[in-house]
């Protein structure tokens, strides 16, 4: 799963966590290893505010930086990897080519990159996060 997945993942199936590992668990043999591998990303069956869930995420770490048009920021509140070649990577996978890597330029394009590709995949995405 690409960063763009991992993104998704975060957001579309915040608080999803502890609600699915429960039920898994008492299932499983006590013996038997837990599963390893992630979901794939998959658009939610109803919208997700992710204007709503990101504001949770924050509140709940005590801040979250300038998540609302810092893609380094919005990287780190989702516990993901903000490195120079992480974003890159994220820039070829959603076709950003604004700047040089890792300028402002890029960096602000990829953030509003992000939000719109939320926002086809069943994301609302307030138009705060968007400009």
């Amino acid at each position: 799963m690409g960063i763009f997945g991992n993104i998704m993942n975060k957001i579309f199936h915040h608080g999803d966590a502890a609600a699915a590992s429960a039920p898994a668990a008492a299932a499983a043999p006590a013996d038997s290893p837990a599963p390893v591998a992630e979901a794939p990303a998959a658009a939610p069956a109803q919208p997700v505010d992710v204007g709503a869930v990101l504001d949770a995420m924050a509140s709940a770490k005590g801040g979250g930086g300038n998540y609302q048009s810092s893609i380094v920021d919005l990287l780190k509140l989702l516990d993901l990897d903000s490195s120079l070649s992480a974003r890159k990577e994220l820039a070829d996978e959603l076709n950003v080519h604004a700047g040089e890597a890792g300028t402002a330029e890029e960096n602000i394009a990829l953030h509003k990159a992000v939000m719109d590709k939320l926002a086809e995949n069943g994301g609302v995405v307030p138009d705060s996060l968007r400009n």
